[in-house]
């Protein structure tokens, strides 16, 4: 049986992401209500510099209240390429470009209430340029070892979902 959506009512309109109520008769017969954030996609990067060094961020979240360590990424603009993004955000983030994309995985983040969709690039062939961040943005890029980021997702330093794929797919990516 398929899932089948009777009524869809939209709760909230937001300059990223919507909220809508979907009334769903789901494959096992129930019927139920389901809230769900729609989102646009995001595009995120492993940046590896030519030493081996992963370049990672650290940025203020405010649903969190706290800094957390992170890789580059951004939202995706109306009809702009997951690439598009990567190649955008890696700048205003970290101010590097990269001569090299290569897609490692799509990821869905919180596939329990939201659908959104996280394309994820290994960046390499960095090369330093100006950063150009957005004036909500409030982060420092820093250069880390690679061995150091992956200890920092063991010891619960990185708990950010995106940057734990993204380095643990490049570790294995590297092996």
């Amino acid at each position: 049986m398929s899932v089948k959506v009777h009524k869809i009512t939209n709760l909230y309109n937001g300059k990223i992401f919507d909220v809508v109520l979907e009334k769903v008769t789901l494959p096992n017969g129930a019927v139920k209500n389901r809230e769900i954030v729609r989102h646009p996609g995001a595009a995120a990067m492993v940046p590896l510099l030519d030493d081996g060094r992963v370049v990672l961020i650290r940025q203020y979240r405010h649903a969190v209240g706290e800094f957390l360590w992170e890789i580059p990424a951004g939202t995706l603009e109306p009809d702009e390429a997951p690439i598009e993004c990567a190649r955008r955000e890696l700048v205003e983030e970290t101010g590097y470009k990269a001569s090299s994309f290569d897609k490692i995985a799509e990821i869905l983040p919180a596939p329990g209430y939201t659908d959104e969709h996280i394309h994820i690039f290994l960046a390499t062939g960095l090369r330093s340029v100006e950063q150009k961040l957005e004036d909500a943005e409030v982060l420092e890029a820093r250069p880390t070892p690679f061995d150091t980021a992956l200890e920092m997702i063991t010891k619960g330093e990185i708990r950010d979902a995106k940057t734990i794929a993204g380095i643990l797919l490049t570790s294995l990516k590297r092996s």
